[in-house]
């Protein structure tokens, strides 16, 4: 998706235009996430990994060809440790990632502000993961609990984030 593509999307018009839907397509998350990266709004097709106070498998995804994707990171809610800083924030910018949503921590709050990247968290800690590759890449996982899969699109801005099963941009 371009970035002018991008800039011109509002969740609210999202949910007016899909109040309606009942199937499951159409899905929004709770308005427990903040904003912490340089870009407010995003959006692009999900990529997923679940993990649990060990960021391996999201330093390894961030670090790939994003192509203006959107990792989700399932962190079971924890808010023991960040599972995304500033050196990992800056990796998914320069590979092309659109954004990452993280059910759990970052850290490192200056440079996850000045990094042209979407990243929205639950909050702020300051403790480091451990590093054990433990983790799953590309599941079904739970955000809130609201389904998310990959291959399903995440529009994210200043009044919340959805999801669809398409891109709802074409």
């Amino acid at each position: 998706m371009t970035e002018s593509r991008q800039a011109h999307f509002s969740t609210c018009d999202l949910c007016d235009a899909h109040i309606s839907d009942d199937s499951g397509d159409f899905r929004v998350l709770p308005p427990v996430f903040r904003s912490f990266g340089g870009l407010a709004r995003f959006a692009g097709e999900v990529s997923t990994v679940q993990c649990l106070d060990d960021n391996s498998l999201v330093r390894a995804a961030l670090a790939e060809a994003g192509r203006g994707r959107v990792l989700v990171v399932d962190g079971g809610g924890s808010l023991r440790r960040a599972l995304v800083g500033g050196n990992v924030a800056a990796s998914a910018a320069n590979n092309g990632w659109a954004g990452v949503l993280v059910y759990g921590c970052v850290r490192d709050v200056a440079e996850l502000s000045a990094t042209q990247v979407g990243l929205y968290a639950l909050a702020l800690n300051p403790m480091p993961t451990v590093k054990q590759g433990q983790g799953l890449r590309d599941v079904a996982v739970q955000i809130a609990g609201v389904p998310v899969r990959s291959g399903d699109w995440l529009y994210a801005d200043e009044d919340g984030v959805v999801l669809s099963r398409r891109n709802l941009l074409v």
